[in-house]
């Protein structure tokens, strides 16, 4: 079909009708078959009551609060949770509730038996609204006298039947979904490609991306690229920007430019972000595919761009060229504190380029020393300029860590072949967690100065009542940090626990900061907090203080996820065509992009066709669209790493190395093995000294014979036996020369 049936939904109005002639135009329908599709569809919804016939050629929306929409997320066990988008309890859907919904699905489920103390809410799959699974990594089987396709991801519970003919072969194949399963119909599809495992860096790329659903991307529409306003510029040409640089791979996303100076006892910075929005017109082709997109993907060396070659070209700052910008002034105290701001657009001409290199040699640097390091050389003018920075840097990072921020100390892997991916993140809000401050990593900088860029437009886009997508955290389970919380005791942290309720995700990962199992409580302790997620700000309702106070509107990286240019482009209107004056008679004008302009203004900002026209550049189903991509790139470039850290350990089996236990189950334990920090399984059934029981609560296996244990945080010398790239599964066994005896009184 030309449309899912979330497309569908989408084109009824909130209220009144539309007809089904309409509809066809809508979608393109142009056959007799496609329009049937239409009918199919339109009577299948009404008779699940989701919509409802306004006469014979007309529908609208019929409003059933019993339908809850959400996303399937299932387990290679056969447990599937809808994740409801509204951010209420997951819903457990039984197996036979699922009516052929598959994994990552966004699906309408109605609840079927309310949750207790303990147990979530049980509800069934009314309707698939939108298939994540296009295609799919299979291996082939033959049964009977035809093949069928068994998905590599084992959270697909499905068998694909292949159509007469198919040839045998031993790789993996890409299975294009020809028809998805309905009633006893089984799902149907056909062999695209054969992928080969041994193909070097680039097809595990390929292959990864093809698992992601990601491989195929749609060609850029040809649109001419606007030049931006030349009028109301602010020309900062004089003022020595700087580049922070730790990408470098040829496609890796152009970032804002910044300068910094002392003020007021503590510092005024300017970011300047490559001013996109004013080289696109909203809603037209292109801006459209790139919305598409969403985000730019980092493979490691390789990327896979947002943007296409003109935006690219158009958006690049370089050393000693002027370039339009958008930015922003920050004046903030020395304790980080964020006391005033101003918006405009501006033109600049960075200075220098600071590279990693360079901040580790000035992190070597002695205080008073006389000589320059050769690294620091071409930048030797701005080693004030940079001082200043890593202040206002770590004096924003406190400040973020008074505002309820929670410190994770969990780096990238020591691998070469991680590329640009072992660099910190640049834009904020990808994680619901801080890093310790980094001093020596440009983008570990960046993105803290973007992040007061960010709560700078949450809260003056408030101020205007303007729309925004903002980024939130959503709360950490309780019962998830209760067993975090657990498992510290067990380690003898110096932790209590009450009835009253699970300790605060910042009150844990202040305990745990001085312990010496650090690693492997952070670990769990991210495990237990949400990603945050895009969310719709329509800037007509009040919002609530916290809720304003703890918000970000990423705009500053227009080049590296389409949010930060969708918020972008609402700042580009507001500079440029809102009404800064009641009427063109009045000669007094406000400036639009200073703090607190919103209690100077008794008029309009926009014309009501601009307000219409920014109003459209948000919508839920955008949000949904941006989260369920965010979520695709997190589980790939996950799936990146860990393919990573595989292959660097196919060299390493049949070695010993020494690793720390980072999980306990009943069926074994994990071990983390520096400097690749590769995960691998110990199984229970290698431990032959004894029978091992699993304690949950200590998070340990005790043998019942010698009371040897295996605990959270210990230190093992294991041996790598098997490695499946594949799947990422390493198999260990533990040395038995390197146990420690035991003491008699723990073996009696």
């Amino acid at each position: 079909m030309k449309f899912t049936v979330a497309d569908l939904l989408d084109q009824l109005p909130a209220e009144g009708s539309i007809d089904t002639g309409s509809l066809e135009k809508i979608f393109r329908l142009s056959n007799r078959s496609e329009k049937d599709c239409l009918q199919l569809a339109i009577t299948g919804l009404e008779k699940i009551g989701v919509i409802s016939r306004d006469g014979d050629a007309a529908v609208q929306r019929s409003e059933d609060e019993g339908l809850i929409v959400a996303r399937l997320r299932c387990s290679s066990k056969g447990f599937c949770f809808a994740i409801r988008e509204d951010g209420g309890e997951d819903i457990y859907i039984r197996d036979h509730q699922l009516n052929h919904a598959w994994n990552g699905d966004r699906v309408l489920v109605r609840i079927t038996r309310e949750g207790g103390r303990r147990r979530s809410p049980e509800g069934g799959v009314q309707c698939i609204l939108e298939r994540q699974t296009t295609s799919l990594l299979a291996h082939l089987d033959q049964q009977d006298d035809r093949f069928v396709a068994l998905p590599l991801d084992d959270r697909l519970l499905a068998t694909i039947e292949l159509p007469e003919g198919t040839e045998e072969t031993s790789a993996l194949v890409e299975i294009k979904v020809d028809r998805y399963p309905v009633a006893q119909f089984p799902a149907r599809g056909h062999v695209a490609r054969p992928l080969p495992l041994d193909a070097g860096p680039a097809g595990d790329r390929d292959l990864l991306l093809t698992k992601a659903n990601l491989h195929e991307r749609p060609e850029a529409p040809r649109s001419s690229l606007k030049a931006p306003n030349a009028k109301k510029r602010h020309d900062l040409t004089a003022q020595p920007a700087l580049l922070l640089r730790s990408w470098r791979a040829e496609l890796a996303p152009e970032l804002p430019a910044v300068h910094v100076e002392p003020h007021d006892g503590g510092t005024r910075l300017w970011i300047h972000s490559p001013t996109l929005a004013e080289r696109l017109s909203p809603g037209n082709a292109l801006d459209l595919w790139l919305r598409d997109q969403a985000e730019a993907i980092c493979l490691g060396d390789v990327w896979q761009p947002l943007l296409t070659r003109a935006l690219i070209d158009a958006s690049r700052f370089s050393v000693g060229e002027a370039q339009d910008a958008i930015s922003v002034r920050l004046d903030c105290s020395a304790d980080g504190e964020l006391r005033d701001w101003a918006f405009c657009l501006s033109r600049i001409q960075p200075v220098a380029s600071v590279s990693a290199e360079a901040l580790q040699a000035l992190a070597a640097r002695k205080p008073k020393a006389r000589t320059v390091p050769a690294v620091l050389k071409p930048i030797k003018d701005q080693i004030g300029q940079l001082e200043t920075l890593l202040f206002c840097a770590r004096s924003l990072h406190s400040d973020a860590l008074r505002r309820g921020g929670i410190e994770l100390d969990l780096p990238a892997p020591e691998l070469e072949s991680l590329g640009d991916l072992r660099a910190a993140w640049p834009d904020p809000g990808r994680h619901a967690w801080l890093p310790p401050f980094n001093p020596e990593d440009p983008q570990a900088i960046l993105s803290l100065l973007l992040e007061a860029a960010a709560r700078a437009w949450a809260l003056h886009r408030q101020d205007l009542k303007l729309p925004a997508l903002e980024l939130r955290a959503p709360e950490a389970d309780a019962s998830s940090l209760n067993d975090v919380a657990k498992t510290a005791v067990a380690l003898e942290l110096p932790l209590e626990l009450d009835d009253e309720g699970s300790p605060a995700a910042s009150e844990l990962a202040e305990v745990f900061r001085d312990s010496p199992f650090r690693r492997v409580l952070d670990q769990q302790l991210c495990q237990s907090l949400p990603d945050p997620l895009f969310t719709l700000a329509r800037g007509e309702e009040v919002e609530e203080a916290d809720a304003v106070e703890t918000a970000i509107a990423p705009w500053c990286c227009p080049t590296l996820q389409v949010a930060d240019l969708i918020n972008q482009q609402v700042i580009a209107s507001l500079l440029l065509d809102g009404k800064d004056r009641p009427t063109v008679r009045h000669k007094d004008k406000v400036p639009l992009g200073v703090r607190g302009v919103g209690a100077r203004i008794d008029w309009p900002l926009f014309t009501q066709s601009l307000t219409q026209k920014v109003h459209d550049c948000f919508s839920d189903r955008l949000v949904q669209r941006l989260n369920a991509r965010r979520r695709q790139v997190t589980d790939l470039q996950r799936d990146v790493l860990a393919m990573m850290q595989a292959r660097s350990c196919e060299a390493l089996v049949g070695q010993e190395h020494s690793g720390v236990i980072s999980g306990v189950q009943s069926y074994g334990f994990f071990v983390e093995i520096p400097p690749s920090m590769v995960e691998g399984l110990v199984h229970v059934s290698s431990l032959n000294d004894d029978w091992y029981e699993y304690r949950s609560r200590q998070n340990r296996l005790v043998g019942r014979r010698h009371r040897r244990r295996f605990q959270l945080g210990d230190t093992v010398t294991v041996r790598i036996i098997k490695v499946d790239v594949l799947r990422n599964q390493i198999d260990l066994e533990v040395v038995p020369e390197s146990l420690q005896p035991l003491p008699d009184d723990a073996a009696a």
